[in-house]
């Protein structure tokens, strides 16, 4: 039900004449009315001015040249702000260590610590004065994360006047009326006093609060009561855990057309979703599986890569650090809220690789008959192989992560062939990508023979057809998982064994040719 109290209507929504902008104001306004002796704040319909929303209580700290008056709190910003590092994890938490220069007042005072990681982990902070540690304590700490909305204003001036501003037009003229509503409740919509009527359903230009709610803030904002028994000047340090920060490293590997050398560029990409922009800040960044208490953590889409023709050159530095690996950049850097942000990590050029033709056997074959008729048709997996060693222009650990693999064509330009991921690393370890299945290899299994020995025992032979379809010779390797306790009675080919279950071979085929694998084993289960 709506209630209308005397006077003449509040334009709002459709049919309102157009309403003139304030020269100063963001929002929608009309002519503005005289200043009345109070500070007042403005709301735009569905805007809120955060920025202008200060309360003189929070004002800014004096400078750095005058004495600490005795207050019951200090507020402190980025503004203050001497030093920042951020170190960022592959499990999606970030550790912040931020230094500030600031004043404080003898004896017990709170501090309010602003523009801090929206995601802060309260029970990770750490806070100490660096310039006189044993002369400042902790007495209480609070994190305030009930954050300034225009619905959560509202909600917090139950029981208290607000003024509700309307425009009024005359023909190409307007000029602001106020209204001054006690607001009853704000249950979804808000429930008015004005004068003698209860009014709902009435709506505004804009509203005028007179101060800001203590326990509203404009950002997020750690509290913490001290008992400061030393100097007024401090530099002090706030170090805490923060969630939804996270990085992984991305790498474009491109293979010559001969398949025997490649370049790779290696990246490493940030993703910032804490809620906090972190300006020109150390930036560290940890490889390797940390233990956590589990914990529910939402992970950011990572969606993103960077490529580059030649080799970039490295701009972070790496050391071990306790069972882990530490990338540091060598600059300073800025990694913005909601943004993704790459850096380059490693590069070499022109190292070898080799390409590798792969077929993978089952343990069914070798104690099932198959049944007569058609061959089975296999896969020939393509790989690309290199080692992580310093002689090919690498030899530093490398980060788990995506590599893309790219190859020149006869043009001169480069195409996608695929792409892998590895694990972490080290150096001097062999990387295998799988980039797929080959086109032009193919292969076919017929077993020619099956015997039933024993209980358990089995005999089989079978031949492996391979066909090369590409002018050049290509070499496969043929994995058989036999399982078992198995004895190789004879092979056409070369074999080893892998493992104590598992045979290779190794089968050239030359270009445009086909080749036959023909081998007997038995096996006991």
């Amino acid at each position: 039900m709506f209630i209308r109290f005397a006077g003449p209507n509040i334009y709002h929504g459709a049919g309102a004449p157009p309403p003139a902008r304030h020269p100063n104001v963001g929002a929608t306004l009309g002519t503005p009315a005289p200043r009345s002796s109070r500070r007042r704040f403005w709301f735009a319909p569905l805007v809120l001015a955060i920025g202008a929303i200060v309360p003189a209580r929070h004002a800014a700290l004096p400078s750095a040249a005058a004495p600490a008056e005795a207050q019951d709190f200090y507020t402190t910003t980025n503004a203050d702000q001497v030093e920042l590092a951020l170190t960022v994890y592959n499990s999606d938490i970030a550790l912040v260590r931020d230094v500030r220069n600031l004043q404080l007042g003898r004896g017990i005072s709170d501090l309010h610590y602003m523009d801090v990681a929206a995601t802060v982990n309260p029970a990770t902070v750490h806070f100490r004065s660096l310039s006189a540690p044993s002369r400042v304590r902790v007495l209480e700490q609070n994190y305030e994360y009930d954050l300034l909305e225009p619905e959560k204003l509202l909600r917090k001036y139950v029981g208290r006047d607000i003024t509700l501003v309307r425009t009024r037009w005359n023909q190409s003229t307007s000029r602001e009326e106020e209204v001054t509503a006690h607001l009853l409740s704000y249950n979804n919509a808000p429930v008015w006093k004005v004068g003698g009527e209860i009014v709902t359903g009435m709506q505004a230009d804009h509203i005028r609060f007179p101060e800001l709610p203590g326990n509203l803030y404009s950002r997020p904002t750690l509290i913490w009561t001290l008992d400061n028994s030393g100097g007024q000047q401090h530099r002090v340090e706030a170090s805490y855990l923060a969630g939804k920060l996270s990085w992984n490293a991305d790498y474009v590997l491109t293979v010559a057309r001969d398949d025997k050398a490649a370049d790779i560029d290696g990246w490493v990409t940030v993703v910032n979703g804490s809620g906090t922009s972190f300006k020109n800040a150390k930036l560290q960044l940890v490889a390797g599986d940390l233990n956590r208490v589990r914990q529910v953590i939402n992970r950011m889409e990572l969606d993103a890569m960077r490529k580059s023709s030649a080799a970039a050159v490295s701009e972070m530095s790496q050391e071990a650090f306790s069972d882990y690996h530490l990338y540091t950049l060598g600059r300073k850097t800025t990694v913005n809220n909601s943004e993704t942000k790459q850096v380059s990590m490693l590069g070499a050029t022109a190292f070898p690789v080799q390409k590798r033709y792969v077929v993978e056997g089952q343990a069914v074959y070798y104690h099932n008959a198959q049944h007569p008729g058609a061959p089975i048709k296999g896969v020939v997996q393509v790989y690309y192989q290199f080692k992580n060693e310093e002689k090919a222009g690498l030899g530093m650990p490398m980060p788990a992560g995506t590599v893309r693999v790219y190859q020149s064509d006869s043009t001169g330009g480069v195409q996608f062939v695929g792409e892998d991921r590895i694990d972490h690393t080290p150096k001097d370890e062999a990387i295998n990508l799988k980039i797929g299945n080959a086109f032009d290899v193919v292969c076919e299994r017929k077993q020619t023979d099956f015997q039933k020995i024993a209980a358990n025992t089995y005999e089989v032979e079978y031949e492996v057809t391979l066909r090369n379809h590409k002018a050049t010779p290509v070499t496969i390797e043929v994995n058989e998982p036999i399982g078992g306790t198995w004895r190789m009675l004879q092979s056409s080919h070369e074999w080893s064994k892998t493992s104590a279950w598992a045979a290779q071979f190794t089968v050239p085929v030359s270009a445009d040719g086909a080749a036959v694998l023909k081998y007997r084993v038995r096996v006991t289960y």
